[in-house]
């Protein structure tokens, strides 16, 4: 990772900071509102171009892990956070949306860096990642209105122009970049991923801590008023990693993965995709700013906890599961 990536929860913070300090000054609030949704789409058309969306057909190959991460990922983790937020956010139902709209959309980006850097199967986990985006996409209204539709006002129309204009659009224009400067670069051209890949990690990162700001700057007086509120929802997401962790490695025995294997579950299932779900909110929920809120906790945590499980799973090979697991397979194939 460069220093943008491994220091993205520091520029994070630092955006919450410097929303907080221009919230109080007079007229930033809604010259910051305006700012959330460009930022966001900037953000995410470059987390989208550097998808690889041609995976489909190598996941086939695999279809124990494929089928395992997909049934944690939407359908385990909703009910997972239907339960959480009953547990944790009884009495603060627009965290409990936000912590709902974290937890059923998987990441469609840093999982890659932590499987790689936890020895798991990369290729594996590159193949999932055009499932996950699509069905986050096709999936979300539906968990929304089936666990949150009675809680809050969500009119179909506007959840589904939300979902168009801040995930379809910008993954539209990403897939024209794509093809567009593969063409005229030549088909076998590696200049796409020397030249543009590496840059479009630092876009997003920077626009994402921008959104941030922009996001504590046009709701400063709700978060002033409520400091707690981070704190509350801390405790439902710290649950979450360590429920799925273990989760992840209870089903790889079960069905005895490869180490390679589980490290890319375990990094797939615990990954969240909390900017996607932020860009969501803000459209959909202009007056509810808590939801979004709830969702920009999201990258605070991710990395420290998922530098956390890498080291886990690391020290968990060394105990020796990748050598279980070659043995196993060794008498299946004698």
């Amino acid at each position: 990772m460069n220093v943008l990536e491994r220091f993205q929860p520091v520029l994070v913070m630092a955006g919450v900071g410097a929303g907080l300090v221009a919230a109080q000054v007079s007229g930033v609030a809604a010259l910051a509102d305006a700012l959330v949704l460009p930022f966001l789409m900037v953000m995410l058309f470059a987390a989208f171009t550097a998808i690889p969306l041609g995976g489909f057909r190598h996941a086939v190959r695999n279809r124990r892990v494929v089928g395992t991460s997909l049934g944690i990922n939407f359908v385990w983790n909703p009910l997972l956070a239907v339960v959480l937020g009953a547990v944790f956010l009884r009495d603060q139902p627009a965290l409990w949306i936000g912590l709902l709209m974290l937890l059923v959309t998987p990441c469609t980006d840093w999982y890659l860096v932590f499987t790689d850097i936890a020895n798991g199967d990369v290729p594996l986990a590159t193949s999932l990642l055009p499932y996950n985006l699509v069905l986050q996409l096709l999936l979300l209204p539906a968990y929304l209105y089936a666990f949150a539709g009675t809680t809050v006002d969500l009119p179909l129309d506007v959840l589904l122009e939300s979902i168009v204009l801040v995930l379809v659009v910008p993954l539209a224009f990403a897939v024209i970049v794509r093809r567009g400067v593969r063409r005229f670069t030549g088909s076998r051209s590696r200049w796409f991923e020397r030249r543009v890949l590496p840059a479009l990690g630092p876009i997003q990162i920077v626009f994402l801590a921008l959104a941030v700001a922009a996001m504590f700057a046009s709701q400063g007086a709700v978060i002033v008023e409520r400091p707690d509120l981070l704190a509350l929802l801390a405790l439902p997401v710290l649950a979450f990693y360590a429920i799925n962790f273990l989760v992840g490695l209870a089903v790889g025995r079960l069905l005895e993965f490869s180490y390679e294997e589980v490290a890319c579950l375990e990094c797939t299932i615990l990954s969240r995709n909390s900017p996607t779900a932020l860009a969501i909110a803000v459209v959909a929920f202009p007056n509810e700013p808590l939801i979004a809120l709830a969702l920009v906790i999201g990258p605070l945590l991710e990395l420290p906890l998922l530098s956390v499980v890498s080291a886990l799973l690391r020290r968990i090979q060394r105990r020796g599961w990748g050598a279980a697991s070659d043995e196993r397979r060794a008498r299946l194939e004698g």
